[in-house]
């Protein structure tokens, strides 16, 4: 037992009716519309899709062609895996990583107020009592890979932070030559 399905009918031979000019102008802009719905959105999202994989490309290598300080912050993952807590409010603020087999390597400053200074200090857990005056704990390799020019002047202060590995070991000079804004420089290694 089978059923049969109807059957489209058909028009007779010559009696088709005539397509109006509205009716035509109608089906045809519904073909344009469906062919840019299905050709011209696909095409324009890979050209969207391009240009953005281009330019992360282009910031990624300038990001890692970097030879010395980069304006700007470190990204948030940069400063949780090396606990360098950079407050709010910070001017200033420029870094660089280096990699290697042996040490990761995070090179950190910026300006800050005396607030935004004790809450730095508090992130890493000490207080300004363990600040000691003349000391410039960043080394001579350290400060030539970054420029930096720290002296034992007036106003240097500095301090190690040494934790157990794989947390970092921080070196920190802060300038308080102008205690109402102080200049903090960080070393922050991590043995991998």
């Amino acid at each position: 037992m089978t059923t049969s399905l109807p059957q489209q009918g058909s028009w007779p031979e010559g009696e088709r009716p005539a397509e109006d000019r509205r009716h035509m102008i109608r089906r045809r802009a519904l073909t344009l519309l469906i062919i840019v719905l299905l050709i011209g959105i696909p095409a324009g999202y890979l050209v969207l899709s391009a240009n953005q994989s281009r330019d992360s490309g282009k910031d990624k290598e300038a990001k890692y062609s970097a030879t010395g300080l980069t304006a700007g912050w470190p990204s948030k993952l940069q400063r949780r895996i090396y606990q360098v807590p950079i407050p709010h409010p910070a001017w200033h603020v420029a870094y660089y990583e280096t990699n290697n087999w042996r040490t990761s390597r995070l090179y950190a400053q910026f300006e800050t107020n005396a607030a935004g200074l004790d809450a730095y200090l508090t992130g890493l857990g000490v207080t300004r009592k363990d600040l000691k005056e003349g000391a410039v704990t960043i080394g001579t390799r350290d400060r030539k890979i970054t420029g930096w020019k720290l002296s034992e002047d007036d106003g240097w202060y500095g301090f190690v932070h040494r934790q157990k590995n794989p947390a970092p070991t921080h070196d920190v000079v802060v300038d308080l030559s102008n205690p109402a804004y102080p200049w903090v420089y960080v070393v922050s290694r991590t043995v991998p």
